[in-house]
């Protein structure tokens, strides 16, 4: 886990101001509920960020190198001015284009004004227009009278702060972190409810070790913020491979994780397909046809709302009827149905999972293992949640 309040620097890097942000936010956060909160700080981080990396390219642009064998040399001024306004230049680059409204001077230089919400609505509404991989995506609620405006602009003023102009696969790797101390942070202070989102990244870099997903398709079916695609990328570029040499296929249930998971993929340059929308994976399976290479998930624990009395008679049931008040030995099946013939599956259950004897679960698991299915079991120590 991020311990950005516990390995400060002063160098002002990144571990320096993520503890600094979460300790002012969390200030500002006591009036209004943290499922709410989070998805009002993290899409000012996003805006920032792809602020931050617009501007970085424009000032190459505008300004060029002097190296006439750098590749953003440009000759005369006149030139570079046309440049720097050219989407194209951006787009080609890997970076998000802004127009003027969305760019961050003109969103801090409103900050103390009452209409703050809806310069940051405008400037959302702006981004998704101008970069349709980000359509439908970006949270587009800050005008909204319940959020207090006084507060959102001492945010944005907090952020302001915050620099993430640096060379860009630096600057990826920068936001990630902030995004991965910030789901953790928020999953800690909502309790029960942060698992849905988040993954402990010591947990997910254990599946993605174990699994090793070098090349071919990586499927999560529960992927919550996305973080098991990030990290199995990062294993494939740590291991001398190219982003894109996997696939992602994923599926979230609920509308604003899967648009986080949207954004969390978007800043690093990951192109997944996580469906047209979020949908539940057992009621409304948004890949059917998808047999994956690699499948990481960590499914809700023990989740007893899943469905399961209209399902009897699924085609995913090859190894016995999951119980209607579990859905554990329902979403193993899941990932088995969704496996090719040389796929493998890692996944994080219950502890009781592993010996429960309820509505048919030990038969399933009997079956599994007669099957030669299961290659090992991994008893994780405890605490690792913010569940438990």
């Amino acid at each position: 886990m991020a311990k950005g309040n516990s390995q400060k620097k002063s160098d002002g890097s990144a571990l320096d101001f993520e503890a600094q942000l979460w300790a002012a936010a969390d200030k500002m956060r006591g009036h209004m509920d943290a499922s709410e909160y989070k998805h009002v700080c993290l899409g000012l981080i996003f805006l920032k960020y792809i602020s931050d990396a617009f501007e970085e390219k424009r000032e190459q642009l505008l300004f060029g190198f002097t190296d006439p064998k750098s590749e953003w040399f440009i000759k005369d001024e006149p030139q570079r001015a046309d440049a720097a306004e050219n989407r194209d230049e951006y787009l080609a680059a890997n970076v998000f284009w802004l127009p003027p409204e969305a760019r961050w001077h003109k969103i801090k230089a409103k900050a103390k004004s009452p209409e703050i919400g809806k310069v940051i609505d405008d400037a959302m509404g702006a981004i998704e227009r101008e970069n349709l991989t980000l359509k439908g995506v970006l949270p587009r609620d800050y005008a909204r009278p319940s959020l207090d405006k006084v507060r959102l602009g001492g945010l944005v003023d907090i952020i302001s702060n915050i620099g993430f102009n640096e060379s860009a696969a630096k600057s990826k790797d920068v936001l990630g972190r902030v995004y991965e101390y910030f789901l953790g942070k928020f999953a800690s202070a909502e309790g029960k409810g942060g698992g849905e989102f988040y993954t402990p990244q010591c947990v997910v870099q254990v599946l993605v070790a174990m699994l090793e997903p070098y090349k071919g398709r990586v499927f999560d079916p529960c992927c919550g913020s996305g973080g098991m695609f990030v990290s199995s990328e990062k294993f494939v570029e740590e291991h001398g491979g190219r982003v894109g040499d996997i696939a992602v296929y994923g599926q979230e249930s609920n509308y604003t994780t899967w648009k986080l998971a949207r954004m969390n993929l978007a800043i690093r340059g990951i192109d997944a397909n996580l469906g047209p929308r979020n949908a539940d994976s057992f009621r409304a399976d948004l890949h059917p046809d998808l047999k994956a290479d690699f499948i990481l998930a960590n499914p809700p624990f023990n989740m007893s709302d899943w469905g399961g009395e209209n399902l009897r008679s699924d085609v995913r049931w090859k190894f016995g009827m999951p119980p209607v008040n579990n859905a554990n030995y329902g979403w193993i099946q899941h990932f088995i149905h969704h496996l090719s013939p040389v796929g493998v599956a890692g996944f994080v259950l219950a502890n009781g999972s592993m010996s429960t004897q309820t509505s048919n679960e030990g038969e399933i698991r009997k079956a599994l293992i007669e099957a030669d299915l299961v290659d090992c079991m991994v008893a994780l120590p405890g605490q690792l949640f913010f569940t438990t």
